[in-house]
């Protein structure tokens, strides 16, 4: 079980806002957690070791950043060959099938993290006030380090793509 580590967080909804869990950084040991896929079984960063993984982490797919976000990973995916992309945000694993068929999103994997928050407090960016997680990119290789860390200050800003991907492909 992950600690609840309190750190204030930039968040542009009504001010700053309460991050739970630990800030990773690169070099750290990517911890395990367990998220729902859209057909309801569980997923775990140990189910894609020995891949590397972009975990791209949205608030919500319904909205317009988080859309762009998503779409954006899932044109690099078919791009970057032996990369998996990991999508996980709060929203229900239905709302997610949906948004996916939807949008044409086939190349990323949608995940829900809405049960316990377990990837949310172990990553540091469940959103204690809101009960979301804030908008980060982490990278991992295939020995489970992070080998990028981006937690984005804002819920509107867009994260730094170019950044993720060129460090996935060094991760390679």
């Amino acid at each position: 079980m992950t600690t609840a580590v309190e750190r204030q967080g930039a968040f542009d909804l009504k001010g700053p806002k309460t991050l739970l869990g630990p800030e990773l950084k690169v070099g750290d040991k990517a911890p395990n957690f367990t998220v729902v896929a859209n057909d309801l079984t569980e997923v775990t960063l140990d189910d894609s070791k020995g891949t590397v993984r972009i975990i791209s982490v949205v608030p919500s797919l319904d909205t317009g950043v988080c859309d762009a976000q998503t779409r954006r990973f899932n044109e690099e995916a078919a791009k970057l060959e032996g990369v998996s992309i990991l999508t996980i945000s709060v929203d229900l694993p239905f709302a997610q099938k949906r948004w996916c068929g939807a949008a044409g999103i086939d190349k990323v994997q949608t995940l829900s993290d809405h049960r316990d928050l377990s990837f949310g407090l172990a990553y540091g960016v469940a959103i204690k006030e809101l009960r979301l997680l804030s908008r980060a990119v982490f990278v991992v290789d295939a020995n489970d380090t992070i080998v990028y860390a981006e937690y984005v200050p804002a819920a509107g800003q867009h994260p730094n793509y170019e950044a993720a991907i060129e460090a996935a492909k060094a991760a390679k």
